[in-house]
């Protein structure tokens, strides 16, 4: 039973996401914490409401960024976890933190990675008149949005679309995508190298994620 650990900084639908997910297929894991940096994030009260165990280390005042992650790092160490997944966390991560959980440390990003890295990503797609946008799972390296790519998920930009459209659209595609990833590190079916991240023996729809009008265009 592998452990899993959260970190929150809003409302954490992507957490609660993984979480349902987590209980309702059965995986050969659990939720062992969900973390927030901020004490009002409505995600605590999500989790609450599923049985998980809720912790707080709150960054505000805390301007000693290397201080605050070692504070983190510990609480995240007292629940030995296998996978720390970053669900809407808000704060720039130290290289420290990130050299700890080296390997096991897991992001969503919004965008369809090297594309649009950092924030305001919705925005830039549509400025730079892509037909493509998207959401990438990958392993944190110290280097922003940088690491090996595990998953994407491709969502179409659509005429008339804005920023809050794109947005939903995306989030929507999140929510099927990072659960599918965490469980495929669950399961121990990827393979990390040099040459990038391979999912072992993909089943019929798991090599990519695609939205339901685009398998009808298929």
């Amino acid at each position: 039973m592998k452990n899993i650990v959260a970190l929150i900084s809003g409302r954490g639908s992507n957490m609660i996401a993984i979480a349902q997910a987590c209980l309702s297929q059965g995986w050969p894991a659990r939720i062992a914490a969900v973390i927030s940096n901020r004490p009002q994030a409505a995600g605590l009260a999500a989790a609450r409401a599923l049985g998980l165990q809720v912790e707080v280390e709150d960054s505000t005042g805390r301007p000693d960024r290397e201080a605050y992650d070692a504070d983190l790092a510990r609480r995240i160490e007292a629940h030995a976890p296998d996978l720390v997944l970053l669900a809407g966390y808000m704060r720039i991560l130290t290289p420290r933190f990130v050299e700890r959980f080296a390997g096991r440390l897991v992001n969503i990003h919004p965008s369809l990675l090297p594309a649009f890295p950092g924030l305001h990503t919705h925005r830039r797609a549509l400025e730079a008149g892509v037909k493509a946008h998207g959401a990438t799972v990958h392993l944190v390296t110290a280097e922003l949005d940088s690491g090996p790519i595990i998953a994407q998920a491709v969502v179409p930009v659509l005429p008339g679309d804005d920023e809050d459209t794109l947005s939903g659209r995306v989030l929507d595609a999140e929510h099927r995508l990072y659960p599918l990833a965490v469980r495929w590190m669950v399961e121990d079916r990827l393979e990390v190298d040099r040459a990038g991240v391979r999912l072992r023996e993909p089943a019929p729809g798991e090599a990519q994620l695609l939205l339901p009008e685009q398998r009808g265009a298929q």
